[in-house]
């Protein structure tokens, strides 16, 4: 196959994945599983979960991030870009129009009856997704008891990151205590990041500002409101009911939560503002995961990174069912959503071929049904 035509297919998936994947990073990397190892075959299981536990390892959106190593699995950076490209166009395209909308008659339309049936969908393509990532990470018992220290330590409320690094020195730690040996060596993650003096709200500014948030964001998307609730609404940049009709965008959207920057954007500056904060966000991704998947197979070859990887390979697939978990606790809440939630979820068992595209739709087309009731 021509590197042209590796292209076009990768340009043609994650369009696709960029318009129906609803329901936060956890249901994005699920279909990506599902689409790239499962049905392509783009890359192993074990390949997958390594770029799912790196990418928890560095700033960014965890989903978008993954987008661009199967890009550049496939087809080198070019694939790269071309792969989270594809998938934030539609997402930011999405969020460009409510951004005008909102701006030209200060309301969102009434989309809730649709997500109302998305939710539990995407949590049975996520339960299905962790199933089977999860046959691969545990490889002995010790990972096991990792992977449930994991989960229990997430609905605690611990950090996400702390629990991954945390999960990857136990890791470490029972690879030399198997190996007889005491001295260990830290893995610091070191942040480097500059304080942007909020003088006037301008193009470069905007910029400025949602490029050090998207260089020094860990975890989830969500956390970005935390962010910019410091930076804009407490300099008095955007008012704090934006900051919350962005959250909602966020939720009604398919694509990367982060896809809000650019409505936030819009809000600030118009057209020229949601531009900047969109390539802001998103600049320090594609340059994180450029340098970083070619070293990924190198990292392998080291035994004791080796056994880190292992322990971060089961505390992501932990921590995606610590969110679904969440999800099922905020979503499934009546008889609805139980009924629509059961039917996915045997679904995705039962017909394990079936594209996860049509259990997105028939979730939303199910909910507005019963919502009508």
């Amino acid at each position: 196959m021509s590197q042209k035509t590796k292209l076009i297919e990768i340009a043609k998936l994650f369009l696709k994945l960029g318009t129906i994947a609803f329901g936060g990073p956890a249901s994005h990397i699920a279909m990506m599983e599902d689409e790239v190892v499962k049905k392509r075959q783009w890359m192993s299981q074990e390949h997958f979960l390594d770029l799912v536990g790196a990418t928890n390892l560095i700033p960014g959106p965890n989903s978008t991030e993954m987008t661009m190593h199967c890009g550049h699995e496939r087809a080198g950076w070019k694939g790269l870009f071309v792969a989270g490209i594809c998938f934030i166009f539609p997402a930011v395209v999405i969020t460009s129009v409510f951004a005008y909308l909102y701006q030209e008659y200060g309301q969102l339309p009434n989309v809730e009856p649709f997500i109302y049936g998305i939710k539990p969908a995407v949590i049975a393509i996520i339960l299905m997704a962790a199933y089977r990532l999860a046959k691969k990470a545990i490889k002995n018992v010790e990972l096991a008891i990792l992977g449930i220290i994991t989960i229990t330590a997430c609905l605690l409320g611990i950090n996400e990151i702390a629990a991954l690094f945390g999960c990857g020195l136990l890791g470490l730690i029972i690879y030399f205590i198997k190996k007889g040996r005491t001295n260990l060596n830290s893995f610091i993650p070191l942040l480097m990041f500059q304080t942007i003096d909020p003088i006037k709200i301008g193009t470069l500014k905007i910029f400025l500002t949602f490029l050090k948030v998207g260089a020094i964001l860990y975890g989830s998307g969500y956390v970005l409101f935390a962010f910019l609730d410091t930076e804009l609404v407490a300099n008095g940049w955007l008012t704090r009911q934006a900051l919350i009709d962005a959250v909602a965008i966020g939720q009604v959207t398919p694509g990367p939560v982060l896809s809000t920057a650019t409505f936030i954007g819009w809000q600030m500056n118009g057209l020229w503002g949601a531009i900047a904060a969109t390539a802001g966000i998103f600049l320090p991704s594609f340059l994180f995961v450029l340098i970083l998947n070619p070293l990924i197979p190198k990292m392998r070859q080291s035994k004791i990174i080796r056994a880190f990887l292992d322990a971060v390979n089961v505390a992501a697939v932990a921590l995606i069912l610590a969110v679904c978990i969440e999800m099922i606790k905020d979503s499934v809440t009546d008889w609805r959503t139980i009924l629509i939630a059961v039917m996915s979820l045997t679904t995705v068992f039962v017909f394990k071929k079936l594209n996860s595209a049509f259990i997105v739709l028939g979730g939303a087309l199910i909910g507005y049904l019963l919502a009508l009731i």
